[in-house]
């Protein structure tokens, strides 16, 4: 009797195991790259102080508007940078007006739009952090205010690039905000081109502490969302794998419990990440050799990823690139003959990105 019954189980066992064996897998959850952009330094190292000669920076920047097939690179442009407090005092000066920099004008935002490119201009990055910090303890409403208003009359939106580590001044950040959301609300649409405010986050949630925790919980919700979403950044060097990109964005999808006060999790679908194009005297595989690049490697991650306590859809908004023309005196330019349709460029027409960006998702 016990050996009948043993094989009796055995039987049952066996069956379980094929219907298992026979059941397909689940489908992975995945959504399209839709945010898929790069940081612009113009030609001298970020300050767009002059004047551009069209016909210069189109030969300069071209791959930008046309991967090859007529189709541009990317979907988004952010002008990078303007300086804080010459925006919150309405500079004229030999490189500003209205206090933006001389060579993010119409022109050139134009140039970009004419094709179906977002533009934006980003305020602050790590050169202007105290200007950043000395802007908001002046008068943030008003710093608020100028940003729209200058968005409003180029046609771009905004990106708080505020990388005050240790001490951010959150409470004048927060008035800035509310400024610009006083003229320019939140457009789930998208097509109120200057409504879109973004901000910059750190690559993990391990640098801009303070500044993450506020984001995720106030301002990137998908309940009642105020910023449009966020970048995660590049670090301080190109990651050396696809897993450590991943590992870095995981953790805005997981937040840090284990801080206190922790950070809460962020919606896939509220950031990008973010890698370099140049990193050196060469260009880097995601500039030239997409079949090389971490554009490549780390996209089924981007755009599957799995919410984890915040979102209700998978994968990232998509990726951003540090940075189109001349970023930095110690690296080369994106400019022939190193341009990067081969890198860039491939990777809009394998992901399929939407030009011009079409509303981005909510959850």
């Amino acid at each position: 009797m016990i050996k009948k019954i043993s094989f009796l189980s055995l039987l049952v066992v066996a069956a379980l195991c094929a219907g298992s064996a026979a059941r397909p897998k689940p489908v992975v959850a995945a959504n399209n790259v839709s945010v898929y952009g790069a940081w612009h330094c113009g030609n001298d190292f970020c300050t767009w102080s002059t004047v551009r000669n069209m016909t210069d920076f189109d030969t300069a920047n071209h791959w930008l508007i046309n991967r090859g097939d007529g189709s541009p690179s990317v979907n988004v442009v952010v002008l990078s940078f303007v300086e804080p407090m010459k925006l919150l005092n309405l500079t004229n000066d030999s490189g500003t007006s209205q206090g933006i920099p001389l060579g993010m004008n119409q022109a050139v935002v134009d140039y970009f739009k004419t094709h179906g490119v977002r533009v934006m201009l980003s305020i602050g990055g790590i050169t202007y952090v105290n200007a950043w910090d000395q802007a908001l303890a002046t008068n943030p409403t008003q710093l608020g205010l100028n940003a729209a208003a200058a968005a409003q009359r180029l046609g771009v939106g905004i990106e708080i690039d505020y990388e005050e580590n240790t001490n951010p001044n959150l409470v004048g950040l927060q008035a800035f905000i509310t400024a610009y959301r006083s003229v320019l609300p939140y457009d789930a649409s998208g097509s109120n081109q200057s409504a879109r405010l973004t901000i910059d986050l750190a690559s993990g949630d391990r640098w801009l502490i303070d500044l993450c925790r506020k984001a995720t919980a106030d301002w990137l919700n998908t309940s009642s969302p105020v910023l449009d979403y966020a970048n995660a950044m590049v670090p301080s060097k190109q990651f050396p794998s696809a897993s450590a990109a991943q590992a870095d964005w995981q953790e805005h999808v997981d937040g840090k419990p284990q801080y206190a006060p922790p950070i809460l999790p962020l919606a896939p679908a509220k950031f990008t990440g973010s890698l370099y194009i140049v990193t050196g005297s060469r260009p880097a595989p995601e500039c030239n050799s997409f079949s090389t690049s971490l554009t490549n490697s780390t996209g089924l991650y981007v755009q599957t990823v799995a919410p984890n306590g915040a979102g209700t859809t998978s994968g990232m908004l998509g990726y951003m690139f540090w940075a189109a023309e001349c970023p930095s005196s110690r690296r080369i330019c994106t400019v022939p003959p190193n341009t990067c349709e081969g890198g860039v460029g491939v990777g809009a027409t394998t992901y399929g990105v939407p030009i011009p960006m079409a509303p981005l998702r909510q959850n």
